[in-house]
Order: C-alpha cells, then sequence, then structure tokens
C-alpha cells in the first residue's frame, strides 16, 4: 500500500500566527525524503491552510504524485486545470466546518459531476471521488466516470466500542470490493492513524492511504521525517 501525506496541517499552523513558517513546501519535501509516495493538499475556498502559491509552488517541486483535494466549484476547475495536479480529489466543503465531514453526495450531482470529471479529464487529470462506503455512492461515481474513489474513513476512526469499529471496518471492505468490481481503483482517507491503520493494510483492494493530521501530530515530538518513516515501517511490515 501506498503512502501519500497530506501537509494542509502544517499550513494551519502557519496561519496561526499569520506567518510564513512553517512552510509546507519544505514539509513535502521532507515527506518526500522519507519515503512518502505522494502528497496531498486542500486548497479550501476560504484559503483557511493552503493557498494558491503553495499549490503552486508544490506542483513545480514535489517529485513523487500531487492529490489536490477540492471541492466541485468553477474556480477550482480553472486553478486545477492551470496548475495539472497528478489527482484531483473531489470533496464536499462547509466554511463552518473544522475538517471535512462526510463523503461527497455523488448520486444526487451525477450530471454536473460527470461534466466536472469530463473537464478534468481533458487535461489528462485523473479524478478521484472521497465517498462514504455505500453502494450507492461507489455505483455514482463509476457512472460519471471518476477514476478513483477515496473511501472516507472517519466513521471507521472515530468507532467507540469494538462492535462499532468491525462493522465500520467491515463496510470498508466491502465498498473496496465492490469500488474494484466496476472498475474503480480504491485509496482511503480520513482519521486513520498509527494504530487503525493495520486492519486497513489487510485490505488488498486499498492502492494508497491519505494520511495527514495523525503525522502532523506526532511530529510536534518527533520531528517530521521520523513521524513519516514511523508510518512507512507500519505499512511495511504488514506486507
Amino acid at each position: 500500500m501506498r503512502l501519500a501525506i497530506n501537509i494542509d496541517h502544517i499550513a494551519t499552523l502557519r496561519e496561526a500566527r499569520d506567518d510564513i513558517e512553517p512552510d509546507p513546501i519544505t514539509a513535502a519535501h521532507i515527506c518526500e525524503l522519507a519515503g512518502a509516495d505522494g502528497i496531498v493538499c486542500h486548497l479550501r475556498e476560504d484559503r483557511r491552510h493552503i493557498n494558491d502559491r503553495d499549490l503552486r509552488l508544490l506542483r513545480e517541486t514535489i517529485k513523487t504524485k500531487l492529490d489536490l483535494e477540492m471541492a466541485a466549484t468553477e474556480e477550482l476547475l480553472k486553478i486545477a486545470s492551470d496548475t495539472l495536479p497528478d489527482l484531483s480529489t473531489l470533496v464536499p466543503e462547509k466554511r463552518e466546518e473544522l475538517t471535512t465531514e462526510g463523503g461527497l453526495d455523488v448520486k444526487s450531482k451525477k450530471h454536473y459531476l460527470s461534466e466536472y470529471v469530463n473537464e478534468l479529464h481533458k487535461h489528462e487529470i485523473n479524478v478521484s471521488m472521497f465517498i462514504d462506503p455505500i453502494e450507492e455512492q461507489i455505483e455514482a461515481s463509476a457512472e460519471v466516470g471518476a477514476d478513483f474513489i477515496e473511501i472516507h474513513t472517519g466513521d471507521y476512526a472515530n468507532s467507540r466500542t469494538e462492535e462499532e469499529f468491525l462493522e465500520n471496518l467491515r463496510k470498508i471492505e466491502h465498498a473496496a470490493k465492490f469500488a474494484k468490481s466496476l472498475g474503480l481503483r480504491v485509496n482511503a482517507g480520513h482519521g486513520i492513524n498509527y494504530y487503525n491503520i493495520k486492519p486497513i493494510l489487510k485490505i488488498k483492494e486499498i492502492e494508497e492511504c491519505s494520511i495527514g493530521f495523525a503525522i502532523i501530530a506526532r511530529s510536534v515530538f518527533v520531528g517530521l521525517d521520523r513521524a513519516v518513516r514511523d508510518m512507512i515501517d507500519i505499512i511495511r511490515q504488514s506486507r
């Protein structure tokens, strides 16, 4: 399984003081040097953490893969078309949320998203839908022409009982297998950490995990290079 690291919260720390440090571009380079397979950033409508300059510099400098998380708006379509990330992951977005809450409702927006995906494909950008592990949303993602889905693992990560944990894990596994049967490639992310990733690693249909907060939080105590390598060690041990 590949590891993509979301660097949004490096920028969150920078914006807490309206300063120029810490620099998310430097963080991305450290993640790559430590062995990350890709970098993820979310350019939000309100630019609360990653900004347009960050995105431009990331595209110009990173050596692995750039995954741009974005709302399906006309503004972001133009930015993606100009920036040319390797992957655009379409996510729901609300101004009042602290982080992305829940998956995108692809089913109710199929006509619009089909045209949106087609425009991204014209620029040779692969497209992923960040969705809950629900069959109808997976089917809708395939119908609009997405290349990937990213399974929203938030409910799994927030499980409070073993029964709830196992049920949410079962949903993720079923969703991954179902998506694969429809010809979709599968990633997963949201709330994954050094402990709950281990059962996810056993789901062979999932190609990549996108992890941000857990790694950035650990890096406060052990440094970013070590935090990334610790996660990579866990992934390698599962093989």
